[in-house]
């Protein structure tokens, strides 16, 4: 595991397109929320101890904005045939195991990940009503605590203060300041040959 930083893609910038195939094998588009006021995009996988730290919080602050006008859909992108833990069947395991009440998507082909510019699991995006960038970075300030490889502990549990901050800001028009810390975990398992540039 490589400890890597989200990229930081510019504020403003337009969501990128995608349709992918969800956990329930049908699919999910960026035009199935043009109505939505707040978007916020997530890249995660099954098994990263940075994704397990927030799992929990992520499940119950998805549900919170529900009736809101906020979608949450995250989505898979790791080389699930060299990290066959985020295979597409342990993905529908652990939607259910966590109670994600939003889409879980897979990104077979790493295509989408290279157009967020993502980088590391949690990799987090949040988008107005216009789909343009409004923040990008940490869940919160907690991390997982490394014991031994592999081997990880949570001395405090995640809050998702900084996320529930800009959805708050955006839903009540107020200003998000710029000055947003990187989410950091693990690197996004690319397949050999597909490394980015960024």
């Amino acid at each position: 595991m490589a400890m890597t930083k989200s990229t930081m893609m510019a504020l403003g910038t337009q969501a990128p397109s995608f349709t992918l195939k969800n956990t329930e094998h049908g699919l999910t588009s960026l035009s199935d929320f043009d109505e939505v006021k707040v978007l916020v995009v997530l890249f995660i996988c099954n098994h990263c101890p940075y994704v397990v730290h927030i799992a929990p919080k992520l499940a119950e602050l998805s549900k919170q904005y529900l009736g809101e006008g906020v979608q949450f859909v995250a989505i898979n992108s790791n080389d699930a045939e060299s990290f066959p833990a985020d295979n597409f069947e342990n993905m529908i395991k652990e939607k259910a195991l966590r109670d994600y009440s939003f889409p879980y998507l897979f990104d077979q082909t790493q295509e989408v990940a290279k157009a967020f510019d993502a980088a590391c699991t949690p990799d987090i995006f949040v988008f107005d009503e216009q789909k343009k960038l409004a923040y990008r970075g940490q869940f919160d300030a907690t991390r997982p605590t490394r014991i031994s490889s592999g081997n990880y502990n949570s001395d405090s549990e995640a809050t998702g203060k900084d996320l529930q901050a800009a959805i708050d800001a955006l839903l009540a028009h107020e200003k998000i300041t710029t000055e947003q810390i990187p989410s950091i975990g693990c690197n996004i398992k690319w397949q050999v040959g597909n490394e980015p540039q960024y």
